[in-house]
């Protein structure tokens, strides 16, 4: 799951922002989905409940019993995921290669950020709370 935010934050241009975020708040993405009451603090009762809800996402039948049906249709849920995350990011590569000569360096890179005036609504050049807010929440829609 890691692996897609970091991903999908590559393809918007956003990568340095997240490296540092995922560095000062090691395990937030982790807390922000268990910690169910916000209190800065995962509780056993919030990790039954997490657990509870991986089940049933599992259990696809809903029989109440995961199967290996199941867990070979989840792994090849995550193969898929991953294929297509890796065509993304190809397609990125090859969009940033600006001059067409098979590298990207270190300018091209720097400079393509095709989603980033997507991301600034207003325009201002700078990413507020709220544009990162929106930013965030669409990243994670499409890492569900």
């Amino acid at each position: 799951m890691k692996r897609s935010v970091l991903i999908a934050a590559l393809l918007i241009g956003l990568s340095p922002l997240c490296a540092a975020q995922a560095q000062d708040m090691p395990g937030q993405r982790i807390l922000q989905r268990i910690d169910t009451n916000d209190d800065g603090a995962i509780s056993k009762d919030e990790t039954t409940a997490a657990r509870q809800r991986l089940f049933k996402r599992l259990d696809g039948n809903g029989d109440g019993v995961i199967d290996e049906k199941e867990i070979e249709s989840a792994r090849q849920a995550i193969n898929d995921r991953a294929e297509t995350a890796q065509a993304r990011l190809a397609n990125r590569w090859r969009h940033m290669d600006a001059n067409g000569d098979g590298k990207v360096s270190e300018q091209e890179f720097a400079s393509s950020m095709p989603l980033f005036d997507l991301a600034d609504r207003d325009s201002d050049g700078k990413l507020s709370a709220d544009e990162l807010a929106s930013v965030r929440k669409l990243i994670a829609e499409h890492a569900n």
